[in-house]
Parts: C-alpha cells; structure tokens; sequence
C-alpha cells in the first residue's frame, strides 16, 4: 500500500499522525521541510525502485524552508492526481482559501482533531484510488461511457453490426445521447472511411427541409442562385444521420422512402436520378408506432426504417453510470475552461444519483460544467450542487429485470410496479416485438425499514414476499407523511419547542440505525452519517442512547 507523506517541522504534529494513522494500518512517511518532499519525488520519478510514492500528501501550510502552498504548487505540477491535504492554524483560513484555488484536496485546522484527520486521509485516499482508475480507462477518450447492463447491451449491439450497413433506428428520449450512438456506428462498421453527416429532422423549417436533404438546381426556386448538393450527396460513401425522424413533415416521409427503396433521388427543380450510396441511420425521442396509428408516419417507411431497432435507455435507468460519467464531464469542462479539474464528495454523487434527470445525459453533462464554474471549493459538496437538484423529490430507482428484488431492494429501497423489460434493457429488438410485463418483488428488509421509519408495525418475511409491491413503494413514502402528521398532533396540542422534541427522536433513530448497521463502530457509524466521530459521541451522550459497545 502506498504510504501517506506527511510534512511538518514539528515533531509532536508528525508523531501523533503517525501514530493515529498506525493504529489504522496505514503506512507513513514523514518529511520535515518541503525540499525533502521535491527531492524524494525526483527519486521516484528518477525510477528509484526502493521508493514507493505517497498516496495522500498532508503538509503544514507554514515550515521553515518553504511554505505548503509553495509545495502544493510544485506537487500538482510534478502529480496532478495526488490528493494533498493542508494543516493551517485557524488565524491561517485566508491561506486555507488560497490553498483551495491552488487545487488541494481540503484543509485540516489546528490544533487536529485525530478522528476527523483520519477520516479526511481515508477520503483522499478513496479520492486518489479514484483518479487512479479513472486516468488508467482515460488514457484514450472513449466515445461513450457505460458500465450499466442496459448500455454493456447497446455497446454489443454495436459490435455485432460493425460488419453490416444495415439500417438501423435508435430510439430514446432527448438528451439520452442517440447521435453518439449513431457515431459509433458508423466508425465501427465497413464505410467508416466516408463521412458522417448528421441532420435535425426537426430543427429545419418545412419549406427548406427538402433541399437540405436532397440538394437543388439552380433556379429551382427564389434565392438559388447556384447548384447545391444536398446531404445525401453529401454523405455519399459514409453515413446520413437523420435525427428526430418522426417529426418529418409527411409529404417528405414519401421522397425519402423512395430513396430507401430505389437508392436515388432527384434535386429541387432537377430532372437526373442521382445515385445514393449512403447508410441510413434514423433516431426519435417519438413512439413512431403510435404516429403510425394516428396517420402522422408512413407505415411502409416505419418498416424500411425499423430494420434494426437500438434503444438507448434514460438516464435514469442506469443510474449506475451516473458517477463515471459526472467524473467523465468535469474532467472535460475543466479542458475546455483551462481550469484544474474539481472532484466531488460522495454525499453529492449520492445526491446526484438519485436525481432523475429528465434532461439525461446532456443535462448532467451541463450540470458539470455550471459546478466547474460556480461551486466554490475545489471538491463539490452536497450544498453546491444546482437548485434543479437539490429541490427536486428523490427519484425512486427501478428494479432492473436482471437483478434479484431483494438485491435492488437492499440497494436501493424503492422498488417499481410492472415494469416491461424493454423498458429497462437497453439492445436490439426485432421490429414487432410486444412488450412482456413483469411484477417485480420486494425484500422484507426494505418494507420494514420504511416501517420502521414511519412508525408502522414491520411485516414478517413471509408477507414482505406476498405483500404487492405497490404498498411496499407507498410505505416507503409514509414516514414524510407520518413525520408531517406528528408534527400537526404536537402543534395543535399546544406542546412547547417541538422542534427540539422531533429533533431528538429523528436523530437518535438514525444514530441507533447508523450503528446497529456498522455493528458498534462509532467512527464507521459517524463516516457512513457524513458526521464527525467527536458529534456522534456527543450527541449518543446527549441523546442517552445506550449504544452498542464499539468493535
């Protein structure tokens, strides 16, 4: 394991963080002036095979010899990754925000609080683990990012038709990323080589959508002073990327199925078929199944279209991807603004996860750039992150169709109703494929948590399995409700400083879960809470709670 560095001219600082540290099993090397440090990072970077380099560096912001600001400069030149932590005495704060905008990790006030230094170490050096993995698979940008088992299916889909020119249409909502799918396609498949020309359906007024996609002669109307080729021609060779199909106007829907059908068209105003060599890949946000039935969509173009259907699943749905792809987004708004990139708390990826994001990718993907420019810190925090998140009711994440309900339910303690698996698994699916509607369980362990919480008898696992999933999602939302009506009783009854009194019940059951769950551990229990060790020892204090001997 590599070690932690630790900087300090004064020997009690370094000895009671080795120490503290030690008992946790983690390794130390100590320094005692930044020169030390630079001349041990030349040797590693020299190739010295007997040096290990640090995981975390923690200095002090003041040493005889050069400051730790001076060191966290040179530091994030010579190992931008390297979380690094300053100690600062509290009349040093106006330095604690210098060394913020100079890239530190966050910085540790004096005289040190062990327990929150040793949590603060343990959170850099999670942060380090994570640079690590995430430089190793950025070492080439990828062109889409996906571990959820609904993407790992689009991502095979696409590699079964690397060798075909089949066409192919993508389904899925706005923003869930359907032109770099289309991308992929087409740099993965045999006409690779010909260019790749993308058009919005319906970003394009009716009256000159046609010579956008098919070109004119010159003369064929008001303004065409010259021959123009149209995208087709364009694409000739490569690949037409019709996005928003299903918002073509009707009467074009015609001209493009002939040109599906017999592999030509003719110009505005022209008289000669041109040939179209080009690959065709459509996408919609739209049910065009529906638009069928309603007369909005060709039916014989749907079929020429519906070959290959891809769907590419919400954001939502794949949740799990969520904190790839916001590291993914920060990296990128950081290149692209010139700034050192920002790295964000767990609380706030939590946070983040649970949001719906009706806008999908591109939404979190803006989300990141306004925290690159607003939040204030150089590591996000749950308070920073934008109103639209913050405000909005936490997303019930679904069940997937590939994951035990007891599973989902311990992970995520908010199972959905009838869910139809191609709803939830991204892939191929065949053309007239009808949708299969599958009753998802629930654990006992979710139902009677979300009992417990709100005051309501737990059920037995036997009824957890028989119980309709539908009451197990509504119980779940009851302890709102229940804390609402608690709330209304005390009031109205003219009970004194209410607040103080739901206050103390809300934490001490919290406080009670928290360590019945980490089985005693306080400082796991605090960490897990997003709590300091020392406030939840006060507050079991306070509370007379009679909590599990520590592990």
């Amino acid at each position: 394991m590599k070690p932690i560095w630790l900087v300090d001219d004064d020997p009690s600082i370094r000895f009671v963080l080795e120490k503290a540290l030690a008992r946790e099993n983690l390794p130390t090397r100590s320094f005692t002036h930044p020169r030390e440090v630079l001349d041990a990072l030349a040797d590693i970077t020299a190739g010295d095979p007997a040096r290990q380099g640090p995981r975390v560096l923690v200095s002090d912001i003041r040493m005889p010899g050069g400051s730790g600001l001076q060191l966290l400069e040179k530091v994030r030149e010579l190992q931008p990754g390297l979380p690094v932590i300053i100690m600062t005495a509290y009349s040093d704060l106006d330095s604690a925000v210098s060394a913020f905008q100079r890239g530190a990790f966050e910085y540790l006030p004096k005289p040190i609080d062990l327990p929150k230094a040793v949590e603060l170490i343990r959170r850099a050096m999670e942060e380090s683990q994570r640079e690590e993995v995430t430089e190793e698979r950025q070492g080439e940008t990828p062109e889409m990012l996906g571990q959820a088992p609904a993407m790992q299916d689009v991502f095979r889909a696409i590699g079964r038709l690397s060798q075909s020119q089949v066409t192919v249409l993508i389904t899925g909502e706005s923003g869930s990323g359907k032109e770099l799918v289309a991308r992929a396609l087409h740099k993965h498949s045999p006409c690779a080589d010909g260019p790749f020309v993308a058009i919005n359906t319906a970003a394009i007024p009716k009256d000159l959508l046609e010579s956008e996609l098919f070109g004119h002669e010159r003369g064929a109307f008001t303004g065409a002073q010259t021959q123009r080729r149209g995208r087709f021609e364009q694409a000739e060779g490569g690949t037409l990327f019709l996005d928003e199909i299903g918002d073509m106007p009707f009467d074009l829907q015609t001209r493009l199925l002939r040109v599906l059908s017999d592999g030509q068209f003719y110009r505005v105003g022209g008289h000669a078929a041109v040939k179209a060599h080009v690959r065709v890949i459509a996408a919609t946000h739209q049910d065009l199944e529906k638009r069928v039935k309603e007369g909005g969509f060709r039916e014989d173009l749907f079929h020429r279209l519906n070959v290959i259907r891809l769907r590419l699943p919400a954001l939502r749905e794949r949740h799990e991807d969520v904190p790839m792809l916001t590291r993914h987004f920060l990296q990128q708004s950081a290149r692209q603004l010139g700034v050192e990139p920002k790295r964000i708390a767990d609380s706030a990826l939590a946070r983040l996860e649970q949001f719906a994001f009706p806008g999908n990718v591109r939404q979190l993907e803006n989300i990141c750039h306004w925290l690159t420019v607003m939040a204030p810190a150089q590591v996000i925090s749950l308070q920073d992150l934008p109103p639209e998140v913050l405000e909005s009711p936490v997303y019930q994440l679904p069940v997937r169709a590939d994951q035990p309900a007891a599973m989902s339910a311990a992970a995520h303690a908010a199972p959905i109703v009838s869910v139809p698996p191609s709803e939830l698994v991204g892939g191929i699916h065949p053309p007239a494929s009808a949708p299969a509607t599958a009753s998802v369980g629930v654990s006992a362990g979710a139902v009677s948590s979300a009992a417990a919480l709100a005051g309501a008898p737990s059920w037995s696992v036997a009824d957890a399995h028989t119980t309709p999933v539908a009451v197990a999602v509504s119980t779940a939302h009851t302890w709102e409700q229940a804390l609402e009506a608690e709330a209304q009783k005390l009031l109205a009854g003219g009970q004194p400083e209410v607040w103080d009194a739901l206050t103390r019940r809300f934490e001490s059951r919290l406080i009670r879960t928290a360590l019945v769950a980490t089985h005693g551990r306080r400082m796991e229990a605090a960490q897990r809470l997003g709590i300091g060790r020392n406030t939840i020892t006060r507050k079991i204090q306070e509370l007379g709670l009679d909590a599990p001997d520590e592990a």
